[in-house]
C-alpha cells in the first residue's frame, strides 16, 4: 500500500488560488479528515472519480477556509492511484496550515518530483514524457511550450517506439536463426537488414540534428551585441529590451562595462549582453571595457557585430567582421534611417546573415526576428516534430546511433550474423534506458531531483 503523500502543488507566492495535492492508496480517507463538505448529506469519501465538492477545510483548531475538493479515482489520475486536490485560497498562511492538518491527518510530505516519479513507476507516462513536465512549467515562449506539451503527450515515445519496434524485430530474428540454426527459418537477407538500419540512422541522426535547436528553445543562448562606438549597439539593447537598459549619449565610448539583460525575440530567448565599443583607447577605464567586450565576443555563442551603415567602413569595423564572422553570427547594419553609405558587398562576403535595419525607429527587427531563427536552427523546427529535452536523452540516442552504424559496419564487412545481434542488442538497451524501461533507479532517481515539490 502507498503511503499518502501531499505537498502544496501552485507557487508559493499570494494568489487568487492554491492547491495542496494528496496522492496514495488513503488520500481520499486523509483528505475527509480535514475537509468538511457543505452539503451534510455529502461524504468526500463516497465522491466518484473527476467530481467535486464544496466544503471547508479545518484542523484541531477550527475552520481554516474555504475549499472545492476534487477527487480523482485509480487508476485514472496523474499518479495512478487515488489523489484529492484541495484548491483553496492562495494565501501563504492558509496553504500551509492546511497542508500540516494533512500531515497530522496521516499524510507525509512529497519529495521533489514525487507526484510525476508515481505516474513514472505507475505506468502513467514513461521517462521522456516526466522530464517533458519541468520543461511545460519552465516553457518561456510558444514554441518551447508547443513542443514540451508535444513530448508530455508521448511524441519523444512514439518516435523512439518505432525505432526501437524496427531493431527488436531484426534482433528476434537473428536471435531464432542463430539459435536455432535447423530448424527451417527463413534467414534475414544482409540487405534488407542493412536498409532497416540505415532507416533508424536516419531517423535517430535527425533527433540529434534538432537537439542545439531545440535547446535554445528551451534555455535561451548567449548572445553579445558588439561594434565600434557609436555604430548604435545600446540603441539597439534598448529597442531589443523594450525599455532603456543601456545609456545612449552621442558621446563615443559611453557603455564602459557589460550590460545584461535576457529578452524573447520570436521563438528565441536571447540571454543579450551590450558591451563597450571596439577601438583602441588610452583612457584606462575604457580600456577595461574594452578588453571585456573582446573575452565576451569570442565566448559567446551567438554574436549581432553591429555597423553603423550611414558611414564608410573603418579599422576598427573591419577587425570586427574578421572576427565575428568566424563565429556564429549576425552582421546588422543600422541607422538605415540616414541612408547607406557602407561598403555592402563587403559585410556580404564576411557574413551568411546580414540585417538592414533603424534601432531608432525600430524599423527592421522583423528582419532580425527572422535571421536569429534562422541562425540558430529554430525557423527549421514543428512544434509537432519530437525534440530531445535533456542531455540524457541525447546521450542514449547518441548511444543507439552508434550501435547501429557499428551494426551496419558488421554487415559491410561481412561479420557474423552474432557480431551484427551485439551490435543491435547495444542499441535496443540504449532506447530502453532513453524511455525508462531499462533505467536503473540512480539514473531515475537523478531525474526527480530537479523537480519542485509538488509536481
Amino acid at each position: 500500500m502507498s503511503k499518502v503523500i501531499a505537498a502544496i502543488s501552485t507557487a508559493m507566492a499570494p494568489a487568487g488560488l492554491g492547491v495542496i495535492r494528496l496522492s496514495g492508496d488513503n488520500a481520499i480517507e486523509v483528505a475527509s479528515r480535514i475537509f468538511r463538505p457543505a452539503s451534510k448529506s455529502r461524504r468526500l469519501t463516497d465522491l466518484p472519480g473527476y467530481s467535486a465538492l464544496y466544503g471547508w477545510t479545518f484542523d484541531a483548531e477550527g475552520d481554516i477556509d474555504e475549499c472545492v475538493a476534487l477527487v480523482f479515482r485509480a487508476p485514472h489520475s496523474y499518479t495512478g492511484e487515488n489523489v484529492v486536490e484541495l484548491s483553496c485560497h492562495g494565501g501563504l498562511y492558509l496553504l500551509q496550515r492546511t497542508l500540516r492538518a494533512a500531515f497530522a491527518a496521516g499524510a507525509v510530505p512529497a519529495e521533489p518530483g514525487e507526484f510525476t516519479k508515481r505516474a513514472f513507476v505507475n505506468g502513467k507516462v514513461d521517462l521522456t514524457g516526466a522530464e517533458a513536465v519541468m520543461d511545460l512549467i519552465s516553457a518561456n515562449g510558444r514554441l518551447a511550450a508547443k513542443t514540451a506539451l508535444a513530448a508530455r503527450e508521448g511524441a519523444i515515445y512514439k518516435k523512439i517506439r518505432s525505432v526501437l519496434d524496427g531493431l527488436t524485430y531484426a534482433a528476434a530474428n537473428l536471435s531464432a536463426f542463430v539459435d536455432y540454426p535447423d530448424d527451417d527459418i527463413p534467414e534475414l537477407e544482409p540487405e534488407a537488414l542493412d536498409e532497416m538500419l540505415k532507416n533508424a540512422e536516419a531517423e535517430l541522426k535527425k533527433l540529434i540534428d534538432r537537439f542545439d535547436a531545440g535547446k535554445v528553445v528551451r534555455e535561451g543562448i548567449d548572445t553579445v551585441i558588439v561594434g565600434r562606438p557609436n555604430v548604435g549597439k545600446s540603441t539597439l539593447m534598448n529597442l531589443l529590451a523594450g525599455h532603456e537598459r543601456s545609456i545612449v549619449t552621442p558621446i563615443a565610448g559611453t557603455t564602459r562595462d557589460i550590460v545584461e539583460e535576457t529578452i524573447r525575440l520570436g521563438d528565441v530567448i536571447l540571454r543579450l549582453a551590450d558591451t563597450a565599443g571596439l577601438r583602441s583607447t588610452d583612457d584606462q577605464v575604457e580600456m577595461i571595457g574594452v578588453q571585456r567586450a573582446k573575452e565576451r565576443l569570442e565566448r559567446a555563442a551567438l554574436v549581432i557585430a553591429v555597423f553603423d551603415g550611414s558611414e564608410p567602413l573603418n579599422d576598427d569595423d573591419i577587425e570586427l567582421a574578421e572576427k565575428a564572422s568566424r563565429q556564429t553570427s549576425i552582421a546588422v547594419i543600422n541607422k538605415s534611417d540616414k541612408g547607406l553609405k557602407i561598403d555592402y558587398k563587403y559585410i556580404e562576403s564576411k557574413f551568411k546573415h546580414i540585417v538592414i535595419l533603424s534601432a531608432e525607429t525600430g524599423e527592421g527587427i522583423e528582419a532580425l526576428e527572422r535571421a536569429v531563427s534562422e541562425v540558430t536552427g529554430v525557423s527549421a523546427l514543428s512544434d509537432t516534430e519530437p525534440l530531445l529535452s535533456t542531455e540524457r536523452q541525447r546521450l542514449c540516442v547518441v548511444k543507439c546511433l552508434d550501435a547501429v552504424r557499428e551494426a551496419r559496419g558488421a554487415i559491410e564487412q561481412s561479420y557474423t550474423l552474432d557480431a551484427v545481434g551485439v551490435c543491435i542488442d547495444d542499441a535496443i538497451e540504449a532506447l530502453l534506458e532513453l524511455t525508462g524501461e531499462r533505467a536503473t533507479e540512480a539514473v531515475v532517481n537523478k531525474i526527480f531531483e530537479r523537480f519542485c515539490v509538488g509536481k
